[in-house]
């Protein structure tokens, strides 16, 4: 499919997010979790505008010409960036509180906070984020899971230091959580058109196989993982992993939007056909793009293939159940 996205394309999935709303005449919507958002400073510098679905084919490249990018304003309607961290916030706590969501958020502590006192109590769920030893001692990492602060690990994301998640240097962090039964995202997938060449050099494709986590999951069988990007593109594999490992859980953050609409719905179609619709969870990977939210929302709500109990399975249920919280304090 070669085709350019239009408004039309992005009002259609757009208008499909008010079917979320409870009952005719409440104003309260269904309430969503985005277990994948990434707390960052806003560098206007490096802000862009951003096409959802844009990769309809693959750019061409030469390693002569400038370096390749993952991502393109080369649309009618492109999603517009946030120049400032206020401007972010301002726009992100806003669409939260209109479509009664909940986000799982990793990166910037300060940003983190920020956004909890300025969002209702509970909404924002803090993340910490590591991907080698390097980054943080184990006593040090094991200290701030002890404190209370963040109640998930993730994004891990080895694959981007040229290391599967099964190596062993990595394997007291998840020994940590595992004991402290803090559940972790793992980074398993592609990490964005070109990325070796952008600026990711150690970043390899070989090591966003599922099946990598095999020999990590066999050491720890009270961890709880979900797989960020639901492993995209190796479908086979991971609808393997999720057969093997009943506490496998994915997410279909990235992925949702930065493939062609008709990829991003047939990977999910598969793995709902492959009876996994119960282990699905809806995620971003939202950075500075505050209208994503609302775009990769659309996704779900506007999938014929999915029935309304599956829509929101994935969108609320299936988290709920994975990160052990009390469903009432989200309605």
């Amino acid at each position: 499919m070669t085709q350019k996205f239009t408004k039309l394309t992005l009002l259609i999935l757009l208008s499909a997010i008010t079917i979320g709303f409870a009952q005719e005449g409440e104003k309260r919507h269904l309430p969503i979790i985005d277990v994948h958002v990434h707390a960052m400073k806003v560098n206007p510098a490096f802000a862009s505008d951003m096409c959802p679905w844009f990769l309809t084919s693959m750019p061409g490249g030469d390693p002569l010409d400038d370096a390749p990018t993952f991502m393109t304003a080369d649309c009618a309607h492109p999603l517009k960036a946030a120049k400032s961290d206020k401007e972010f916030q301002d726009a992100l706590i806003s669409t939260m509180k209109r479509l009664n969501m909940t986000i799982v958020a990793s990166g910037d502590a300060s940003v983190i906070r920020s956004w909890q006192k300025a969002a209702e109590p509970g909404r924002v769920i803090p993340s910490i984020a590591i991907s080698n030893s390097e980054a943080m001692s184990v006593v040090a990492f094991t200290d701030s899971l002890s404190s209370g602060f963040y109640k998930v690990m993730g994004e891990v994301a080895p694959q981007y230091q040229g290391l599967s998640p099964s190596d062993m240097s990595l394997d007291p962090y998840f020994a940590a959580a595992e004991k402290l039964n803090i559940p972790v995202g793992i980074h398993m997938g592609t990490g964005g058109n070109g990325t070796i060449n952008i600026n990711n050099p150690k970043y390899r494709a070989s090591l966003g196989n599922p099946f990598l986590l095999e020999d990590m999951l066999a050491r720890h069988p009270k961890l709880k993982i979900w797989v960020m990007h639901a492993g995209y593109p190796l479908i086979d594999e991971m609808v393997a992993l999720m057969g093997a490992n009943a506490y496998v859980y994915v997410d279909i953050a990235g992925m949702i939007w930065s493939y062609p609409l008709e990829e991003v719905n047939n990977y999910i179609k598969r793995l709902v056909q492959a009876g996994f619709g119960k282990r699905i969870m809806y995620g971003t990977d939202l950075m500075i793009w505050p209208e994503l939210l609302e775009t990769s929302i659309g996704v779900i709500e506007n999938a014929t293939y999915l029935s309304f109990d599956q829509k929101r399975d994935i969108l609320f249920n299936n988290a709920v159940r994975f990160f052990r919280l009390d469903e009432s304090k989200y309605k």
